[in-house]
């Protein structure tokens, strides 16, 4: 979640108070601020665009089971298979394999916070992916002032609001889809991400306003560091001098008005972070019960425990080693961006801000690690059972000389 993402401390600390209709600083608070380099560039940005034309994209990711029948939920949700979106530039080999099932959904029960009034009906559309991920996608179209627009950043800092609403738009249509799902168990593992994409394209965005985007991507309504505003622009991208991708580990930013695909990207890295955590976590209960089995509680122990092999945990582990390596091939075969350099750049910015590769060599190691420490109970066990069987050999064999002894 964000809000664990951010490790942020507590937002109960008082905030600037906004006054007057252009939601401007009150005069005496403006004059002491000024002299920070983050508001002299806040109020040249406010300077030149009194407002700006903003879709502010929210998306949600859920794991609802094992695997999506993708075809029967097509029957089920009466749902179109999305196709990447493209540019001229992306070749027709781009595609997802197999391509999500897209449905449009009545998101009217999500709103943003602070009561923030859009230009149009927001838009909401649920992504289905077929190694058991959902995926509901929000559009905003906002025109607000960009001190506006970053004192909402700040408040969209707390996820849990919005996160609980996703849930409640998401549930009908998960019960209709239960049927396709394959292993169903709704997780209650989530992740969210924000892109505030600007249609307003010029050169100058990072030069010009990285303290103010780099509000935006840390969703910090407050004045930030250099250091901190270096470290929050660091990862940015553009494909002509006039658009500009800036991610961080919480949300985005995006300059360009046709930006579809790379929306889309984004959206698929997410699920994929989501998948790695929910495989993350059973891992964790799968080693905590490894160690409890290693070393039992005293008055749970019992003499005869030793006969007994750990087959049926062993198989278990076994199953979710399958199941990892299973969602990691259908993970990364999902979505192959070979041939478009830009995109693929772009899931790499993501991936690195998302760190995907370690959250995938944790799992590996996890798995590794469950895997010995379940053989080794069970050579354990099949050890003990061998010495249990050498001494019955041998009690057998003295009851025999024993009797032979006394027959004579």
């Amino acid at each position: 979640m964000i809000g664990r993402r951010l490790g942020r401390r507590s937002r109960g600390e008082r905030r600037p108070d906004w006054k007057g209709p252009e939601n401007r600083l009150d005069l005496s608070l403006r004059l002491r601020l000024l002299a920070l380099p983050s508001l002299q560039n806040l109020t040249r940005i406010q300077a030149s665009m009194e407002s700006l034309d903003v879709v502010i994209h929210l998306a949600f990711a859920f794991d609802i089971g094992y695997e999506i029948d993708l075809e029967r939920a097509r029957t089920l949700l009466s749902g179109e298979s999305g196709a990447l979106a493209r540019r001229r530039r992306t070749p027709e080999s781009i595609q997802y394999r197999p391509a999500p099932l897209r449905v449009a959904v009545d998101g009217s029960a999500l709103a943003l916070p602070g009561g923030v009034a859009t230009i149009q009906p927001p838009r909401a559309e649920l992504s289905l992916f077929d190694f058991g991920a959902i995926s509901l996608a929000m559009q905003f179209p906002v025109w607000m002032d960009p001190v506006a627009l970053l004192r909402l950043a700040g408040e969209l800092a707390e996820p849990a609001p919005l996160t609980a609403s996703a849930r409640r738009v998401v549930a009908p249509w998960v019960e209709r889809l239960r049927p396709a799902v394959i292993g169903f168990e709704d997780s209650a593992i989530s992740e969210e991400y924000i892109v505030f994409q600007v249609g307003d394209v010029r050169g100058d965005w990072l030069q010009e306003h990285a303290d103010w985007i780099a509000g935006l991507v840390r969703l910090e309504s407050g004045p930030l560091s250099r250091a901190e505003v270096a470290e929050a622009t660091r990862l940015s991208l553009s494909y002509t001098p006039d658009d500009v991708v800036t991610l961080d580990w919480a949300a985005g930013f995006v300059a360009d008005r046709d930006c579809a695909e790379t929306l889309q990207v984004i959206e698929f890295a997410n699920v994929q972070l989501l998948e790695f955590r929910h495989i993350d976590d059973r891992l964790d209960d799968r080693l905590e019960a490894a160690y409890r089995q290693i070393r039992p509680e005293p008055r749970r122990r019992r003499p005869w425990a030793f006969w007994f092999s750990h087959h049926a945990a062993l198989r278990s582990v076994r199953e979710l080693e399958v199941e990892a390596t299973s969602l990691f091939e259908r993970a990364d075969n999902a979505l192959k961006l070979i041939g478009d350099q830009y995109l693929s750049r772009v899931f790499e910015l993501t991936s690195s801000r998302f760190h995907l590769r370690d959250w995938q060599q944790s799992i590996r190691r996890k798995l590794d690690t469950v895997g010995d420490v379940y053989d080794l109970l069970v050579q354990q066990a099949g050890g003990n059972r061998m010495e249990t069987l050498e001494v019955i050999v041998v009690l057998l064999i003295t009851l025999e000389i024993l009797l032979a002894f006394f027959r004579h």
